[in-house]
């Protein structure tokens, strides 16, 4: 408590700092801007509106569009989560307002059932569902109001559209459990499929009774996704890891289909085409796959990297075609799922590691993307974060956790694989490093009577330059000499990337995080700092500040100040290292990035939270102003006349204008 406390007034003390900013401009909510995609997880289409479409994400934010997937705009975050897979969305028929979701948390049996009376502008949790994963979600569509959740503990029904809910799986039973897909009957709810991470059942009485479906299935399959024809409930198609297989006698017994390759069989989720009922879509973890004769051949269109999660077919037009992807977010085809092109404009769940504005443009701005493979990597955006383009050739679906640019103009990337020079417009190896060198052997002196003779030693083989590929995870920048940590010390380079060296004072263990101004350059590992002061040629020890246990940042400014951060929040010395302050106005905890903006001679702060503020410190006259970005912030970077920052899973959000047309979009959102 007493630390709550500290960090309340100290909160408030830096809020009464602040008054060279207007209190519009302090509270607006930044406005996110991508880069477009990422992972979608889930589409629904609102059945009073074909061209008003609802977007899960795999944390925990929704997304809606009124054209028909073209656009999308963010609703919000489910139950201020960013854990939160949200793969089933339900939206009732008779008061399309009414939506139910289900939601589910990797690697723990948590999530629940949340539901919307607005049109999911807010949401609240049913309390007999919290904790329980939701895994599957449907809604009989002879008795809208009649739900089926499938859950890892067993499947779940509601009759008064998702308000409560009771389980008709039997406690008893060792094989209804991680329940992975549900279907009900089209024309009788008491009928119902489950699949499970073993096999699929079926109930005929509202759960009463349930058996096993079996025959034509292949032992222990996991069945990913369950449909029943619309029109002739007698045909069931599941997905599963050993195939997609097709009943035509309500699941008594099951054939295998045909035509897509072992390699492609984790089929994620099958649809079907209510208007062409022999139209069949599956979505795999190697593309999506697509059926005219009711499954007998299938054939594969588009990329075969795409991770398909969801189909959406539109009701009124079957030529029109969206999938939700891995990595490459929304896919839009009209021409009934032959063809498809990316259509994520207003959406991003991009992981953003690393950001950095051009020298020379301001308006340029480049990020770096985590977990993308080849659709992520690097970004570059020429109007100040509104367009993006993908500038990744060559990084081979590297993760960018660092960018820099070198005094001469050269764009590097630190990767989980060593570094990489942007020559033209494609990323190539510079990973040629020269190893830490023997310490050379002095020379031997020999007594010969009255003479002392010096003797040379032969010295230890120079160690040649080796590619490496060692992780880099920060650089920086002297006049002329470009810095960067990694996992085995700090290594330099002189001739613009092209070769590094290592440093021998700052060798043997893993560095993070690295700072310059002019020759004063400051670098950190988790529990130790060095300093240079001579452009990076050798560092010295420096002591860590009282009281913070792990280093997560460091900047220098334009004064000769150095500043660390971490959990305990940002301290500051002005005799290199000799003796650590904290700043009255600025105790921030959790520092995950500092920044120094030279050309407005002000330190950048952000953090892990849990408030959402970015504070900067003016380093002439130490002053405190703060913004409430409405996100919490991995970095910031200044992008022309304001700040770009990184959220950890959706993307780059730009800092609204107070009097231009970017406040406008934010009041309209």
């Amino acid at each position: 408590m007493k630390y709550l406390s500290t960090l309340l007034l100290a909160v408030a003390a830096s809020s009464l700092t602040a008054q060279t900013l207007s209190q519009t401009s302090a509270k607006l909510p930044w406005i996110p801007y991508g880069p477009g995609g990422g992972d979608a997880r889930a589409l629904v289409t609102d059945p009073s509106d074909h061209n008003h479409l609802y977007l899960g994400t795999a944390f925990g934010a929704l997304y809606e569009s009124h054209d028909g997937g073209r656009k999308w705009e963010r609703l919000g975050q489910i139950d201020k989560r960013d854990d939160l897979a949200l793969d089933n969305i339900l939206v009732d028929p008779a008061e399309p307002k009414h939506m139910v979701l289900g939601a589910w948390v990797l690697g723990k049996t948590d999530g629940g059932i949340y539901v919307s009376h607005d049109a999911g502008k807010t949401w609240a949790a049913n309390p007999q569902m919290a904790g329980h994963s939701i895994r599957a979600l449907s809604m009989a569509s002879s008795e809208p109001k009649t739900m089926i959740a499938g859950a890892l503990d067993g499947v779940y029904r509601s009759t008064d559209n998702g308000e409560s809910w009771n389980r008709i799986s039997p406690m008893e039973n060792q094989e209804i459990h991680e329940v992975e897909s549900v279907a009900i009957d089209p024309k009788d709810p008491k009928t119902i499929y489950a699949g499970t991470w073993h096999l699929p059942w079926k109930t005929t009485d509202g759960g009463a009774n349930w058996t096993k479906m079996t025959q034509g299935i292949i032992d222990d399959s996991d069945v990913f996704s369950i449909i029943v024809d619309p029109v002739n409930e007698s045909n069931v198609y599941l997905s599963a890891c050993s195939g997609i297989y097709r009943s035509t006698n309500k699941g008594a017994s099951f054939t295998k289909v045909q035509g897509i390759p072992a390699s492609a069989r984790r089929t994620r989720v099958l649809m079907e085409d209510a208007k062409q009922p022999n139209v069949v879509f599956a979505g795999t973890t190697e593309g999506i796959w697509r059926t005219e004769n009711a499954g007998q051949a299938f054939q594969r269109n588009g990329d075969a990297a795409w991770i398909v999660n969801d189909v959406n077919i539109d009701p009124t037009d079957s030529n029109r075609v969206l999938l939700a992807t891995d990595r490459h977010g929304v896919l839009l085809s009209t021409d009934g799922g032959r063809s498809f092109a990316q259509s994520n404009d207003g959406f991003s769940t991009r992981q953003i590691t690393a950001m950095m504005q051009d020298a020379k443009n301001p308006q340029q701005l480049y990020v770096g993307v985590l977990n993308d493979k080849t659709a992520g990597g690097v970004f570059m955006s020429s109007d100040g974060g509104q367009h993006w383009q993908q500038r990744s050739a060559g990084l081979n679906g590297a993760d960018v956790l660092a960018l820099a640019q070198t005094p001469q103009g050269t764009l590097l990337a630190g990767t989980a694989h060593g570094i990489f020079r942007m020559e033209g417009d494609t990323w190539k190896p510079s990973g040629m490093t020269l190893p830490l060198q023997p310490e050379p052997i002095p020379p031997k002196t020999i007594k010969r009577g009255r003479k002392v003779i010096t003797v040379q030693v032969k010295q230890p083989k120079p160690k040649p330059a080796i590619e490496t590929a060692s992780r880099v995870d920060a650089f920086t920048a002297t006049d002329k000499t470009m810095i960067a940590t990694s996992e085995d010390g700090v290594v330099e380079s002189i001739d613009d990337g092209h070769n590094w060296k290592h440093v021998r004072t700052a060798a043997g263990m893993p560095f993070r995080s690295v700072a310059a101004q002019g020759e004063r350059v400051l670098a950190a590992a988790t529990n130790q700092v060095l300093l240079s002061t001579d452009g990076g040629e050798n560092f010295r020890t420096v002591s860590l500040p009282n009281g913070l246990t792990a280093i997560s940042a460091t900047a220098v400014d334009n004064t000769g100040r150095m500043w660390v951060g971490g959990r305990e929040g940002v301290y500051y010395s002005q005799d290199d290292g000799a003796s650590w302050q904290v700043h009255k106005d600025m105790f921030v905890p959790n520092v995950n990035a500092l920044y120094f903006d030279g050309a407005r001679s002000r330190l950048l702060v952000t953090s892990n939270g849990p408030d959402t503020l970015v504070f900067a410190l003016n380093t002439q006259d130490m002053k405190v102003t703060h913004w409430d970005a409405g996100w919490i912030l991995r970095q910031v970077r200044p992008v022309g006349d304001r700040l770009a920052g990184a959220t950890s899973y959706e993307g780059v959000v730009l800092q609204p204008r107070v009097d231009g047309e970017d406040v406008a979009m934010t009041e309209k959102k």
